[in-house]
């Protein structure tokens, strides 16, 4: 194994010149006239489409608006919405006049957005609707930088367009010229351990090399008419890169889907190429297609057809030659099972792509095996999203695959993950101390991440050496605020989030005997109960309820804690659940109660 490694070849140089909207002019340069560029699902389930001409103009219709509105350089915008076309909009308005966008989660609370909003002294607010209008205003008066809320249901396109017609091409173009690679394009907050969210400020260099790299590590998903179904939130660096990354091919064509709600039916109508998602959302195409073929014959015959494709992908892994049998097996799958799987994704898909929190091998073994290639990308937001990917002719399943031409990666001697290159980020905003404690002396990024390289230079993620969770959605969360929180009740002695590579956060309670023991009498029920007795009652259930909602209001529902156990035992050195000073091992809990934790909350 190795314990540093670069790509082979130069790296790809980014001009000081270059910005984010330059991908868009150069996009202009080699695009068709009326070649589409961006399709936008609507409200009556059609899908409207934009040329790369009608895209730009309306990007520098937006960009003049913003300029009359009073947004100068380096001044901070956030955008507060789903994922839809008006966010790639202005998230090229806002880098072509070379301001800072700061993007705030549709599912963030009104706390939460209210600390976003002061930390980075956003000027203006937009949001997409009413609902998340409202929790802007809320917090307005204690946002002293804030000077106005737009809303795009509200037509704030179409206002700052407007306002725009005062302002000059001339004038536009010497905002445009005056923004440079090395200029700050984002701050993108992302939770800490701490669970104090820290902005991350990256430049329109690191977006550029970032996204240029993955162009030229998996080109084959950009050739001809390449076509991106994106749902996921564009607040998220992975979304963004891919935005950018589709939009600055030669045809690509990004279609923007604000809710998953009705996403098998609009990857029949959109026919993506390829499809970016988290595991839940292939877990749930798996699982889709598991339960229509129900538990007779049909079912029966999916679970041998699943083997088999698993199996058919090991052996390609393992560069085996299949034999007869299971050539003859794949070939009848093909036809009866594999096809129709396939379709689900839309008649043209040829590429998968997943981020954002681990995939099972299982299920990238199923899904290589029925003939979709499952790309897999590994990086953070202090990277620029992911500056590792597996290639489509070097898919070594189990691996996260190899760094990006510029990044080069090293495995510190605690065995954590460490990176460099264009891709990583400025600093954390206003936080010099924490910037300081992710770099290495000699400048390399702590990642976090425990991982293996080998001789060829791809990474397997072996554990993570930071406590944040990631869900199967791919939703960061720190558990320390909500547990803390959680443990206020004065009958818990303990309380650990879990949810890591699951569908939702939940929470391991224990009991405190001393706490207990004076709180039962006052729900006039026996002092002296076990803890076995009491871990069952509702009025405890209750009682603990009310302090999971506290810890549940200042967080986003992707975050809060959906369900909680309450143990019968209690964390002990003997049972490997607390350390000698009394510390709780977040890993061993999650050893040590596997059984519980898959049975009681998960249902598996």
């Amino acid at each position: 194994m190795l314990t540093e490694f670069t790509t082979p070849g130069p790296a790809l140089t980014v001009d000081d010149d270059a910005t984010i909207y330059s991908l868009l002019t150069t996009r202009l340069e080699t695009s068709a006239e009326n070649a589409p560029l961006a399709q936008n699902k609507e409200a009556d389930g059609s899908w409207s489409t934009m040329t790369a001409v009608e895209f730009n103009d309306h990007v520098r219709a937006i960009a003049k608006g913003l300029i009359q509105f009073g947004i100068g350089k380096g001044d901070a915008v956030s955008i507060f919405s789903a994922t839809r076309i008006e966010w790639g909009l202005l998230d090229f308005a806002l880098a072509a006049i070379g301001a800072v966008s700061v993007p705030i989660y549709d599912t963030d609370s009104a706390a939460q957005a209210q600390r976003i909003l002061n930390d980075s002294a956003v000027k203006l607010a937009i949001a997409d609707n009413q609902e998340r209008f409202d929790r802007l205003d809320s917090v307005l008066d204690a946002c002293p930088a804030l000077e106005r809320i737009l809303m795009l249901d509200a037509h704030a396109v179409n206002a700052l367009e407007g306002l725009g017609v005062m302002v000059s091409d001339e004038e536009l173009d010497e905002r445009i010229g005056s923004v440079h690679a090395d200029d700050l394009a984002t701050i993108v907050y992302t939770s800490g351990s701490t669970g104090t969210p820290k902005g991350a400020e990256l430049t329109h260099r690191n977006f550029m090399s970032i996204t240029r790299a993955a162009q030229n590590c998996v080109p084959e998903v950009i050739t001809g008419e390449a076509r991106l179904l994106l749902f996921l939130p564009l607040a998220h660096c992975f979304a963004r890169m891919i935005q950018y990354f589709t939009i600055g091919s030669a045809e690509g064509v990004v279609g923007y889907l604000p809710n998953t709600k009705t996403l098998p039916r609009d990857m029949q109508t959109f026919q993506p190429t390829f499809l970016l998602g988290v595991p839940r959302v292939f877990e749930k195409v798996y699982n889709a297609a598991s339960r229509k073929a129900g538990t007779g014959w049909k079912g029966r015959m999916f679970a041998k057809a699943a083997e088999a494709a698993i199996n058919w992908s090991a052996m390609q892994q393992a560069g085996e030659r299949p034999s007869a049998k299971p050539r003859a097996e794949h070939a009848m799958y093909e036809t009866s099972v594999y096809r129709t799987i396939r379709s689900a994704f839309g008649p043209r898909i040829k590429y998968l792509a997943s981020g954002g929190a681990p995939i099972t091998l299982d299920l990238l073994h199923f899904f290589n095996g029925i003939g979709l290639t499952m790309i897999q990308g590994y990086g953070l937001t202090e990277t620029a999203a992911p500056f590792t990917f597996t290639r489509v002719a070097d898919n070594k399943i189990g691996t996260v695959g190899q760094p990006v031409p510029g990044a080069s990666v090293r495995i510190a001697p605690s065995g954590e993950l460490e990176v460099r290159g264009q891709n990583v980020f400025v600093g954390y905003h206003h936080l010099p101390e924490k910037t300081a404690e992710v770099f290495t002396a000699d400048g390399w990024l702590r990642t976090g991440d425990l991982a293996s390289i080998d001789d060829e230079g791809h990474i397997t993620l072996t554990g993570r050496a930071k406590d944040i969770i990631i869900t199967a959605g791919g939703k960061n969360v720190a558990p320390i605020p909500m547990e803390q929180e959680i443990a206020k009740c004065p009958i818990v002695e303990h309380a650990v989030v879990v949810g890591d590579n699951r569908p939702f956060v939940a929470a391991v309670v224990t009991l405190d005997p001393e706490g207990l023991a004076q709180w039962l009498p006052t729900q006039k029920l026996a002092a002296d109960l076990s803890l076995e007795e009491a871990a069952v009652l509702p009025e405890v259930h209750a009682e603990i309820q009310r302090y999971v909602d506290r810890a549940n209001a200042d967080v986003s529902r992707a975050e809060s804690v959906r369900k909680f156990i309450v143990l019968h035992v209690q964390f002990t050195q003997d049972n490997k659940c607390l350390t000698p000073s009394m510390k709780v091992v977040r890993s061993k809990v999650n050893e040590v109660f596997a059984r519980e934790i898959d049975k009681e909350i998960y249902g598996r």
